[in-house]
Order: C-alpha cells, then sequence, then structure tokens
C-alpha cells in the first residue's frame, strides 16, 4: 500500500480523497493554486504545494508543476480526482512515466473512451446497446442527410471529443440540419480543438442513467448498480438519486451483467462509469467516464462500499476481495448539488461564506470543503457542497431531503437550494415522473 498520495484537484473532492487515505493511514500533499491557499484541504493535508497562480491553466492544469510537487513531496501516487487531469491519457501516461502510480485507469482506456466515436465502437463490438446513429465521424453534410434519412428526425449532431454539451445540436428536420451541422462543429472546435462529429437519433423522453464499475488488475469486474441523473440544465446535472425510480432489479440485473462483461474483456482496471439513455426499456450506451464521478455519494451509500477507498487499493495492485453476488442494495439515496448560483439565471455567486450551518440527523451527509469566512474563489466550477440524504424508501428520502434542505443555511453567495426545494416538492418529481429534458421545462415554468 502507498505510504503518500498527491491529490491533484481542489474542493471537496479532494477533501474527500484526503479523508478516505487518512482512513487508511496515508499521507496526503494536497496541491493548490494562489487563489486556494486558505481551502480546506490544504489546510488538513500532511503537506501542501502551491502549483501556480489562479487560473486552472496555471496550476491545476499545469502538469509539470503536479509532477514538480509529487517528486519533492515523496508521493508514490496521484489520485486526479475528476475534473481537470482526472481523463487526461497524456498525464496519466506521464505520471507512469515518472515512476508514480496513475490511481484510475490505464492511459489507453482513458484515451479510447474519451473519443466518443471510438468509445461507442468499441462498447458495440462488446455487445453493449447504442443508440441509432452514424457508425463513426460524419465527413460532410450529405452524409449526416443520408444517415438522419434513415434513423429519422429528431437528430443530435454531437462532438467527438465533447462533453458538457459543448458541440451538440438538436435538427428537428432537413431545414435544420445544415445549421446545426455547421454550429456544432464550430463549437466542438472552439471547446476541443477537434471539429469531428457524429449523429444520433435524438430520443425525446429518455432517462439519463448511470452504471458505477469497479475492475482490479486480477480481471475482476463489478458493478454497483445505477444511478438516475437526468435532472440536468444544459447537460450539466443538478440531482442524483440511487437507485432510478423507473428501472426494475431485473433490468439493473441485465444492464450490468452486459456492461462488467464488456468490461472483463477490456481488462478495464479501477473506478468508471458506463452512462445510457433509456426509453421505452431499451438501453442505450452514449459515453464512459474514465473516473470518480461527481455523484458517487448515492452509490456509496446505498451499497455501502467506499469509492475512493476501492480506487486506492486496486491502484496498488489489490484485487476487489467480493463478488457481484456479494454487493447488496440497501434503501434509495439522493444527491442535491450546492452550486454558488443564481437559483433563478444560474449566474455564478462567488464570495465569502458568512455563515455555514450544515444539516445533520439521521441519513444526512454532506461533501463540503466550505467554512464560515471561506472565500468562494471566481475561477473554478460553481459547486461548493453535495447534500445527500439516504433512508429505506424514496418517499423517506425525499421527505428527509427536504427537512436537510430546510435546515442547511449557506449565507453570503446565493445558492440553488430554493430550487432543490422546488423540485423536491413537485408532484411530478415525487412521483419520479421526469426525464432529461424535465428540469428545464421546470425552470421555464417557475420563470413564467
Amino acid at each position: 500500500m502507498f505510504s503518500k498520495i498527491l491529490i491533484a484537484n481542489r474542493g471537496e473532492i479532494a477533501l474527500r480523497i484526503l479523508r478516505a487515505c487518512r482512513e487508511m493511514g496515508i499521507r496526503t500533499v494536497a496541491v493548490h493554486s494562489t487563489a486556494d491557499e486558505s481551502a480546506m484541504h490544504v489546510r488538513l493535508a500532511d503537506e501542501a504545494v502551491c502549483i501556480g497562480p489562479p487560473a486552472a491553466r496555471d496550476s491545476y492544469l499545469n502538469v509539470a508543476a503536479i509532477l514538480s510537487a509529487a517528486t519533492i513531496t515523496g508521493a508514490e501516487a496521484i489520485h486526479p480526482g475528476y475534473g481537470f487531469l482526472s481523463e487526461n491519457a497524456d498525464f496519466a501516461e506521464t505520471v507512469e512515466a515518472h515512476g508514480l502510480t496513475f490511481i484510475g485507469p490505464t492511459a489507453a482506456h482513458i484515451r479510447t473512451m474519451g473519443d466518443k466515436i471510438t468509445a461507442k465502437t468499441t462498447m458495440q463490438a462488446l455487445g453493449v446497446p447504442l443508440v441509432p446513429g452514424s457508425d463513426g465521424e460524419l465527413t460532410n453534410l450529405d452524409e449526416a442527410r443520408d444517415v438522419a434519412s434513415k434513423v429519422g428526425y429528431p437528430v443530435l449532431i454531437k462532438a467527438a471529443a465533447g462533453g458538457g454539451g459543448r458541440g451538440m445540436k438538436v435538427a428537428h428536420s432537413e431545414a435544420e440540419l445544415a445549421e446545426a451541422w455547421s454550429v456544432a462543429r464550430t463549437e466542438a472546435l472552439a471547446a476541443f480543438g477537434n471539429d469531428a462529429v457524429y449523429l444520433e437519433k435524438y430520443l425525446n423522453r429518455p432517462r439519463h442513467i448511470e452504471l458505477q464499475i469497479l475492475g482490479d488488475t486480477h480481471g475482476n469486474v463489478v458493478h454497483f448498480g445505477e444511478r438516475d441523473c437526468s435532472l440536468q440544465r444544459r447537460h450539466q446535472k443538478l440531482l442524483e438519486e440511487a437507485g432510478s425510480p423507473v428501472l426494475s432489479p431485473e433490468e439493473r440485473d441485465a444492464i450490468g451483467a452486459t456492461a462488467t462483461a464488456a468490461l472483463a474483456t477490456m481488462g478495464y482496471r479501477n473506478a468508471g462509469t458506463l452512462e445510457f439513455l433509456y426509453q421505452d426499456g431499451q438501453f442505450s450506451f452514449i459515453e464512459m467516464n474514465t473516473r470518480l464521478q461527481v455523484e458517487h455519494p448515492v452509490t456509496e451509500v446505498v451499497c455501502d462500499i467506499d469509492l475512493v477507498r476501492e480506487q486506492i487499493r486496486i491502484a496498488a495492485g489489490e484485487k476487489l476481495g467480493y463478488t457481484q453476488s456479494d454487493i447488496t442494495f440497501s434503501g434509495h439515496a439522493i444527491e442535491c448539488r450546492i452550486n454558488a448560483e443564481d437559483p433563478d439565471t444560474f449566474i455564478p455567486s462567488p464570495g465569502t461564506i458568512e455563515v455555514f450551518h450544515p444539516p445533520g440527523g439521521p441519513g444526512v451527509r454532506i461533501d463540503s470543503a466550505i467554512y464560515a469566512g471561506y472565500r468562494v474563489p471566481p475561477f473554478y466550477d460553481s459547486m461548493i457542497a453535495k447534500l445527500i440524504v439516504h433512508a429505506p424508501t424514496r418517499a423517506a428520502a425525499i421527505a428527509r431531503m427536504q427537512r436537510a434542505l430546510d435546515e442547511i443555511v449557506v449565507e453570503g453567495v446565493k445558492t440553488v437550494i430554493p430550487l432543490h426545494r422546488r423540485i423536491l416538492a413537485d408532484p411530478e418529481f415525487q412521483r419520479g415522473d421526469y426525464t432529461i429534458h424535465w428540469l428545464e421545462q421546470f425552470t421555464s415554468r417557475n420563470r413564467s
């Protein structure tokens, strides 16, 4: 097992990794920008190294500075968390080339799954179902027209190297296709330096279902059930549930068996999440995240598993130590992302936290690195906390989350807590009657 790990991230995920290391008896190194010198993970780490100015490109994306920090502190491994360099295959490769362990998948698997076209063709070859669409990159508009006529409108033009909704445009007819094609490629080039796009059938009422998996270096792969991440705004998740209100245990077992078999054939290691669109009882693979997810806590509480601890164990070469039949699912969990944003306009709201009172009581967990007096910087993602509840049933989890949302106090910045309260009180949400389009329709209704 490692004696010292460098945490190449910030905020609540850096603190989450630090806590797992502390419980395992592993010393930690925090890296930070000048904007984060008073951050909680910096205060609590055994060692801390400043790696640059506030801009992420000069600090948290500065590979040379991170590797130098690992070298001078004697760290043996680097945990990338999520975001920043977590899905950068070149970074993973460089870490290993410097004699350090990258706590995550192999660079080859990150590279394969980082290109959505390659990921889809790989999964299709391994028996995982896909959304109908093009077989690969579209090279011209005529090809797009041909595929669209075969799968039927509406269709979705998507960036091959994309994420977060960038380089993604819907065309409801052939008349709209040319503009969608042009805009998607322009956005993709600006965001990712790659204008490659492909086409999928646009599903009008799908759920976003994702499957958490772990694989070790001894050929063992298991899944920890599904998360329903359908509540999204502009393809950014806001609230997640485990399990899904619409999935049966039989459906979970079936897609889980398909996914784990595929990843075992690949020889996949460490944590990963397969994302699907689910409509009319059919799963369609859309992408794989080769890292820990923001919403991993809902899986942890329903499965009683520490996913970060497991990531570290796997990276150290240990076996999982359990099989699929050993994994059980208990109750229901909900996570609300607490962003420092205006709850109506979603404009970021950086500033100083004047008062912070976290909720408590049975079945309540909050993952956050903020404290009274902490200044939320304007340079990074606006999420400042994740509020997670666990209860025997979904109805009980909703009631518990409503109670927790009434207890939490964050003053000094605007947050989306009022929006979460409205969502939890909505009858459609309480029935589990929503799709990936529901939240934008809900917020539009509430503004009108």
